[in-house]
């Protein structure tokens, strides 16, 4: 029985409990807790009267000189003897007479072994935290990379003649002028789909020429090769560009020499051009643009030419073309020219007299990608003294013109003011009028009305 319940109650009003008798329990067969306790090392003499829990705590607490792990051992063995169901008590003790015997025993520490047992407590969590952080797999630093710098995308150059992209060193070349016959037995002529720009108009009895301008091709074979006229001279001279032609009308060769144009007359440099043999005289004159640089370079002509082209603009195709057909007659149904607009090329295929405009070297359709009506008065000059009427075309100041790209038309002027300054396409405010990127042919009419376009 529990020694508390014998002491005398001072208080009236709550009564001395009464002794409570607790049976002993029946001994069972072997060792008794005396000698059980010898076993393990104890001596239960002195601590007998206040039963085994207290035993176990004076064992617990009785040497604080020992070692901090032998102490964590002892509280653990504390810890466990006080959660089992103490001795002398039957199956049918109140968990209130438990609960009471641990506050009892646990009055019996001083704050000292509190303070201990607290302290190894507290280095317990401590290592183990110590120990689970030393063996907790660390994160990974992120992977470095040391990216190399972005260079910046170097910026497109432009032919100044095309505005079609080219290298620096093609931007460095001179503009070559040829000038291509268009007769009936010239036909199909080479190179021509090549040039960047291309001028056409009457030479004479209504047959066409054409000037054709070229900087970042280099076609092996362009003719046939035929003479210089005023009006493509005026042109060429404002693109600053040596002039390959054979012979000439009186004013055409006149002109070169007064406005001091870089001739490449045939007449004068044979061995850059050659004439074919499936071809008669005079429609069998050819060259190259590998012969034409060359002679350019021998005349010192091999830097760029000091011009300025027209201002130039990426595509935009209109979603709804509005003009697909066009049509444009100088003379005659043999010179007469229509373009049909390719919608999924965003440009015009070219033909005349009837029949689809080819390029002799590369078999192919010409197909321009901005087509320039101009119109310019135009009249038969008086009798030469080589018994011909040259054409006369006043190309030199202002008139209509009309420019065809995307699938659409803009009306414009065209203006040219003086022989040696370039022909600039201008909008109702005087402001440029950009053209796409690509090939732009000029056709010269005398006449609106040889212009018709739906």
């Amino acid at each position: 029985m529990l020694i508390d319940d014998f002491q005398p109650s001072r208080d009236k009003h709550h009564p001395a409990k009464k002794p409570k008798i607790v049976q002993p329990l029946e001994r069972l067969d072997g060792p008794s807790i005396h000698e059980l306790a010898a076993r393990e090392g104890h001596d239960l003499n002195s601590n007998e009267a206040a039963g085994p829990e207290a035993s176990a705590a004076s064992a617990f607490v009785g040497d604080h000189t020992k070692s901090a792990s032998a102490r964590v051992s002892r509280a653990q063995d504390f810890v466990r003897d006080a959660s089992e169901e103490p001795i002398g008590l039957d199956n049918s003790g109140s968990k209130k007479e438990e609960r009471g015997w641990r506050q009892k025993f646990t009055k019996r520490l001083s704050k000292k072994q509190w303070l201990t047992i607290a302290g190894i407590l507290v280095l317990i969590v401590i290592a183990g935290g110590a120990a689970f952080a030393l063996h907790w797999p660390s994160k990974p630093s992120p992977l470095q990379v040391n990216a190399a710098p972005i260079k910046p995308k170097p910026k497109p150059i432009y032919s100044p003649l095309s505005g079609l992209p080219v290298t620096a060193e093609q931007a460095q070349l001179p503009v070559t002028g040829v000038m291509i016959e268009n007769s009936l037995p010239a036909r199909p002529q080479s190179g021509l789909s090549q040039a960047g720009v291309v001028y056409e108009a009457i030479a004479e009895a209504g047959i066409t020429r054409f000037l054709a301008l070229f900087q970042d091709n280099e076609p092996s074979s362009i003719g046939p090769i035929r003479s210089a006229r005023p009006y493509f001279v005026s042109w060429d001279d404002g693109y600053d560009a040596p002039y390959a032609h054979v012979g000439g009308s009186p004013d055409g060769l006149a002109d070169i020499q007064a406005w001091g144009v870089k001739d490449m007359n045939q007449f004068y440099a044979g061995s850059y051009y050659h004439r074919i043999s499936s071809r008669y005289a005079p429609h069998n004159v050819y060259t190259s643009m590998a012969d034409l640089q060359a002679l350019e370079k021998s005349r010192g002509w091999g830097g760029p030419s000091n011009f300025v082209g027209f201002a130039r603009k990426d595509a935009s195709p209109a979603k709804t073309p509005t003009v697909t057909t066009i049509n444009m007659n100088p003379s005659s149904p043999d010179y007469a020219v229509s373009y049909a607009y390719n919608a999924k090329n965003n440009n015009y295929e070219r033909s005349e007299g009837g029949t689809p405009h080819i390029d002799a070297l590369t078999n192919q359709q010409i197909a321009p990608t901005v087509v320039v009506a101009l119109i310019i008065p135009y009249s038969l000059g008086s009798l030469d003294s080589s018994g011909a009427y040259y054409s006369v075309y006043n190309n030199v100041g202002s008139g209509p013109a009309y420019v065809f790209q995307d699938g659409g038309v803009t009306k414009c002027t065209w203006s040219k003011a003086s022989n040696s300054a370039p022909l600039k396409l201008l909008d109702i405010n005087g402001a440029d009028v950009k053209l796409n990127r690509g090939q732009t042919w000029l056709t010269a009419l005398g006449l609106d009305s040889q212009l018709s376009y739906q």
